[in-house]
């Protein structure tokens, strides 16, 4: 598990460190996504910068889900999958609010509800997916009786 949080870690620093840039503009993000829109419409997909700024949004926060559910859920043992998922997505929620709300001040950086709103679902699909994993584990183990669990009479 000290693996994972330290991976955590490492992925809560690159995420501050893209979100509290100054002047996207001077970096090679703005070419980036030029490239990345370019590359889809290759391939007979779509989308505009609008879309895939918010698809950026989306995407960054799952692993924020992912990661965070299986260390919360690590912690706090007893809490149910409904309790974890939540507690998941009310944490990128904050995380989210606090990123915007200090983008606030920093030259270049434009702050929206839209990006909360978009980083919360990432961090809820995220932690939603990763419990729907562990639950369907969970089911595959087998227990001292030798038979697995969907087996286990009631």
């Amino acid at each position: 598990m000290r693996w994972l949080r330290g991976l955590f870690v490492v992925y809560l620093a690159a995420v501050l460190t893209l979100t509290m840039w100054p002047q996207l503009e001077d970096t090679s993000v703005p070419g980036w996504a030029d490239a990345t829109i370019e590359a889809l419409a290759r391939v007979g997909i779509h989308v505009d910068v609008t879309f895939l700024e918010a698809a950026s949004n989306l995407v960054m926060f799952l692993p924020f889900g992912v990661l965070g559910l299986v260390l919360v859920a690590h912690a706090r043992r007893s809490w149910g999958a409904g309790t974890l998922v939540l507690a998941v997505a009310g944490a990128g929620f904050a995380l989210s609010t606090l990123i915007e709300t200090t983008q606030l001040a920093i030259p270049g950086r434009v702050s929206t509800l839209q990006d909360v709103a978009l980083n919360t679902g990432g961090a809820l699909v995220g932690a939603a997916a990763a419990e729907a994993v562990r639950s369907a584990l969970r089911r595959r183990v087998v227990p001292p009786s030798g038979r697995p669990d969907d087996e286990v009479p009631t």
